[in-house]
């Protein structure tokens, strides 16, 4: 709770004993979905979630919204196999939903691969909203982990977003792996993609006509959007956060390197189309360093960060020097944040959350 208020995470990964990820590699090696399915003792389940629980209530967390591991979607793998995987992961979330129903609600791995699998990922989704009760699922936009699938903005992705829409549910941008060899010395090379691919897509979204084709899809893209902006545009809002904020004007100076250009003026800069898509693209909070996840909350604005932690996870054996806690005790950080209200706290921990994701609404006990 935060004073008063229930906190929903909308960004954490399902835990499970070692079980889990050994039925994968089984899966991987003997390439037969059809021979063995994932059992799991109810002993060494409970140990998972325990632990699980004890870090949530640590975190002041009341409600959690899991999803597969990113890391261990397998969906650089063929198609046959990412499906099978699918169905196990999302019926191991479901059934660790029904063992907390107060404390857990459902985002769905899509059985993505090189082919895209747009098809078998649809029935998936389906599947898990209205069979298992979901209220989310996992978009990676780079699922062959080698950068060569269509950007998020392309048509081919437009019958999952017809879907999304339909069913009132939301997709969370989350990347897994890469490939590249570039990055293969950099330890947890994951996170490099995670940022990469986050901000592609944030951009993809933001000037492309996406929402325009499907104008109640809600999206919501893990850590801040992936990365912060570093120039000033003209016509954004200096500091989204403050009410009183000014706009972003012109210098009336040119930039260098224009001989030989058409050099636009005042008004045609102005005359840009400026999309607003503060109704379809949110971001969420996961962000450990204090300053970056105050940067990205002025940069967009309270009003469409949803609070997430990915706790437990990358960040809880980190201290976090100015509060004392784990890092990913996104609480007391922005418990910190002396420019923002308490009302856009609880908006971002409890408000933002139900608006985002309106299936949750009658789930854990969330009105």
């Amino acid at each position: 709770m935060y004073k008063g208020v229930s906190v929903i995470d909308v960004h954490g990964h399902l835990s499970t004993p070692p079980h889990f990820r050994a039925h994968a590699m089984n899966l991987v090696a003997l390439r037969t979905p059809s021979e063995s399915a994932l059992a799991i003792p109810e002993p060494a389940m409970k140990q998972a979630l325990d632990r699980h629980l004890r870090m949530m209530d640590e975190r002041n967390i009341d409600v959690q919204l899991i999803s597969p591991r990113p890391v261990a979607m397998l969906h650089w793998e063929r198609p046959f196999l990412v499906e099978a995987w699918s169905r196990t992961t999302n019926d191991t979330i479901a059934g660790q939903c029904k063992l907390y129903p107060n404390r857990f609600a459902g985002v769905a791995q899509l059985p993505q691969s090189p082919e895209l699998n747009i098809k078998a990922c649809v029935a998936e989704l389906e599947r898990a909203i209205r069979d298992l009760g979901f209220v989310g699922a996992i978009l990676n936009p780079d699922p062959g982990a080698n950068r060569q699938a269509p950007g998020v903005d392309d048509p081919a992705w437009f019958p999952l977003y017809e879907a999304a829409e339909s069913l009132n549910m939301t997709l969370v941008i989350h990347p897994s792996i890469s490939r590249d060899p570039r990055i293969e010395r950099i330890p947890h090379s994951y996170q490099y993609n995670n940022m990469t691919e986050e901000a592609l897509a944030t951009l993809l979204y933001e000037h492309s006509d996406v929402f325009k084709h499907f104008p109640k899809l809600r999206v919501v893209v893990c850590h801040c959007g992936g990365c912060l902006r570093r120039l000033l545009e003209i016509g954004d809002v200096l500091d989204n956060s403050d009410p009183k904020s000014p706009v972003i004007g012109a210098s009336g100076e040119q930039g260098g390197g224009q001989v030989g250009t058409a050099i636009a003026t005042q008004a045609a800069v102005t005359a840009v189309e400026r999309h607003d898509w503060r109704d379809n693209l949110f971001f969420d909070t996961c962000a450990y360093d204090p300053w970056f996840l105050g940067a990205a909350i002025r940069q967009y604005g309270p009003a469409r960060m949803v609070f997430g932690t990915e706790a437990p996870g990358s960040g809880t054996a980190i201290l976090n020097p100015r509060t004392g806690k784990p890092s990913d005790d996104v609480v007391a950080i922005i418990d910190r944040f002396d420019f923002l209200s308490d009302a856009d706290k609880k908006a971002m921990f409890h408000d933002n959350p139900l608006r985002v994701f309106p299936l949750l609404k009658g789930k854990a006990g969330l009105a």
